[in-house]
């Protein structure tokens, strides 16, 4: 039997896989997108809106929110008339920047392919 079938099959932990793990914290179609951003510095959130013109408010809320709760994303409240809110990538947020970037290059190589094959 082939070993990496076994590897792969082999998935003790409470998500049942580590894939499922991943996609848990990362998965849906804005979480990637706000961590892509959050790589390159602080953001704000009207600055996510200008970057994501097509994600709704709540939307964003909600995302960001489930990737403060996870340790993924630190947000920061400044005491000032008007407050200033400031999201960053946590220490734990960082690792993911591998999984980002791949994810980047891989969109990158096939984003033709995908568009003709769903037009």
């Amino acid at each position: 039997m082939n070993n990496d079938h076994n590897r792969y099959s082999a998935c003790p932990n409470p998500y049942g896989c580590p894939v499922e793990a991943t996609l848990e914290v990362i998965g849906g179609k804005w979480k990637g997108v706000i961590l892509y951003h959050l790589l390159n510095g602080t953001k704000r959130f009207n600055e996510f809106r200008r970057l994501m013109p097509d994600i709704t408010q709540r939307m964003l809320t909600l995302q960001l929110r489930e990737l403060e709760k996870d340790g993924v994303v630190h947000r920061e409240i400044y005491r000032e008339v008007p407050p200033k809110v400031e999201y960053s990538l946590t220490e734990f947020g960082f690792t993911l920047q591998p999984i980002i970037m791949l994810m980047r290059d891989w969109g990158e190589k096939y984003n033709e392919e995908i568009a003709a094959k769903r037009s």
